[in-house]
C-alpha cells in the first residue's frame, strides 16, 4: 500500500527510520528547501526524543495542494498512507507541521520559536484599542482567485471597504531586505487580520492568529494540524468568499462598535497558538502521529536501495549558508530528559464529533446570515 503512494510523481521523498536513524531516498525536488527544513525538524524529533521513534517507512509530499484525493480510491481500495502539510475533506492526506516551523529561508522568516516570541513581545507594546481599526493583509495576491479578489477590498476614495491589502511577493522582498513593516512581528498594528487561502492552506495561518487582532478566516477549504480546534467567534471571525469585501467591512463594523468582545476574540484566538503550538507540543504531535502510524505497519521497516543516512551535518551541507544558519538557530539543544511527551486525548465519538461540527457550521451560518442583513439594511437605508 506504501508503494502507491511512489506512483504518479505522488511522493517527493521516503523517510525510514531505522533503529533510531533516518534515511532518505528522493523521488523528486521540493519547492525550494521545503524538504530540507521538513527533514530537518523530524531529526530534532529525533534528537529530543532518543529511541522513541518506532522503526518506520513513509511518504511525504511538500507541494501545496493535497494529492490523495479520495475519488481516486473508491469502495475497499486503500489509499496510500501519504505525510503532507495539509487536508481536505475530498482527501487522505497525513496531516504533518509544515517546514516553517523550523524557519524559511528564502523569505527570511526565522523559525517559529523565535518568530512567535518576537510577535509576543511586539504585542504589548501596543494596546488593542490603539490599533489601526481596520483589516489587514499582506502577501501574494497571485497565486489564488480569491487572493486576487481580496486585492479589490481595499479601502479607498471610491469605496467604502475597511481593510488594507498589500500585494508583494515575498521572495522578492527577501532580496531586496525585508523592512520594518514586512517582519512578521511588526504586522501587528491592525485590530484585525485577514487569513486567505493561496493555491490551499498557507502557513500564514499561525503567524496571524498569534496577533492579538481579531482574525478574519475567509471560508477555508483546507486544514493544517492544529486549525480544526479553532471554533468562530471564540477565536476567530468568519468571512464568506462570497461578497467578501462587504463581509469583511461587516466584522470591521461590528468589531469597532463591540471594541470589548471583538479584543477578547483576538486575544482568545493568541492564547490559543501561544498555548497548542509551543514547539515542545509540535514536537509531540509529531512523535503521536508517528507513533500511531507506525501500528498500522503490516511490513518491517528496511533500508531501501538507493537511501542515504541522514544527519544534522549532511542535511545542513544541502544548503546555503544563509539557510544553515536558519537551520541551526532552531536546532534542539538537548534531548528531553526532564519530561515525557503530553498525553494524547481519547478521540471524538461519532456523536459528540458530529455535535461539535454542526455546532461550527451553524455559528459561521449565523454570521454569514448578519452579515448579509447588515447590508440589505444599509442598502435599504441609502
Amino acid at each position: 500500500m506504501v508503494e502507491r503512494g511512489t506512483a504518479n510523481n505522488m511522493s517527493n521523498f521516503r523517510l525510514i527510520i531505522f533503529n533510531g536513524k533516518p534515511y532518505l531516498k528522493k523521488y523528486k525536488n521540493c519547492f525550494a528547501t521545503r524538504d530540507v527544513f521538513t527533514l530537518w525538524g523530524i531529526l530534532q524529533l529525533l534528537r529530543l526524543y532518543p529511541h522513541r521513534v518506532p522503526d518506520l517507512e513513509l511518504l511525504f509530499e511538500c507541494d501545496d495542494q493535497t494529492v490523495v484525493k479520495k475519488t481516486s480510491f473508491p469502495g475497499n481500495i486503500p489509499p496510500p498512507p501519504l505525510f503532507h502539510y495539509c487536508g481536505d475533506h475530498n482527501s487522505y492526506d497525513i496531516v504533518f507541521p509544515d517546514w516553517t516551523f523550523w524557519g524559511w529561508a528564502e523569505t527570511n522568516i526565522r523559525a517559529w520559536e523565535r518568530i512567535s516570541k518576537r510577535i509576543e513581545e511586539n504585542n504589548q507594546k501596543r494596546q488593542w484599542k490603539d490599533r489601526e481599526p481596520f483589516a489587514f493583509w499582506k502577501g501574494n495576491t497571485r497565486v489564488a482567485p480569491t487572493r486576487n479578489a481580496l486585492a479589490h477590498c481595499n479601502a479607498s476614495d471610491q469605496n467604502q471597504w475597511k481593510a488594507h491589502v498589500y500585494s508583494l511577493q515575498w521572495d522578492k522582498e527577501a532580496k531586496r531586505g525585508l523592512n520594518n513593516h514586512t517582519k512578521l512581528e511588526n504586522q501587528c498594528d491592525h485590530r484585525y487580520k485577514i487569513y486567505v487561502e493561496g493555491r490551499s492552506w498557507s502557513v500564514s495561518e499561525k503567524y496571524i492568529l498569534a496577533c492579538n487582532s481579531m482574525a478574519l478566516l475567509v471560508q477555508p477549504n483546507y486544514y493544517d494540524f492544529f486549525s480544526r480546534s479553532l471554533v468562530p467567534l471564540r477565536h476567530y471571525w468568519p468571512i464568506s468568499i462570497q461578497n467578501m469585501c462587504q463581509h469583511i467591512t461587516f466584522a470591521v463594523e461590528w468589531g469597532n462598535s463591540n471594541i470589548d468582545k471583538a479584543e477578547a476574540i483576538g486575544k482568545e484566538g493568541s492564547k490559543f497558538i501561544r498555548q497548542n503550538l509551543r514547539m515542545e507540543l509540535v514536537y509531540d504531535y509529531m512523535l503521536h502521529v508517528l507513533r500511531e502510524y507506525a501500528k498500522l505497519l503490516r511490513f518491517e521497516a528496511t533500508i531501501s536501495e538507493g537511501a542515504v543516512e541522514l544527519s544534522l551535518e549532511s542535511l545542513a551541507s544541502m544548503v546555503n549558508r544563509k539557510a544553515r544558519k536558519f537551520l541551526e538557530d532552531s536546532r534542539v539543544k538537548k534531548p528531553a530528559t526532564d519530561r515525557a511527551p503530553c498525553k494524547m486525548p481519547p478521540p471524538f465519538q461519532p456523536q459528540k464529533l458530529h455535535v461539535l461540527l454542526h455546532t461550527k457550521e451553524s455559528l459561521v451560518k449565523q454570521v454569514e446570515m448578519e452579515g448579509n442583513q447588515y447590508w440589505q439594511t444599509l442598502h435599504n437605508t441609502n
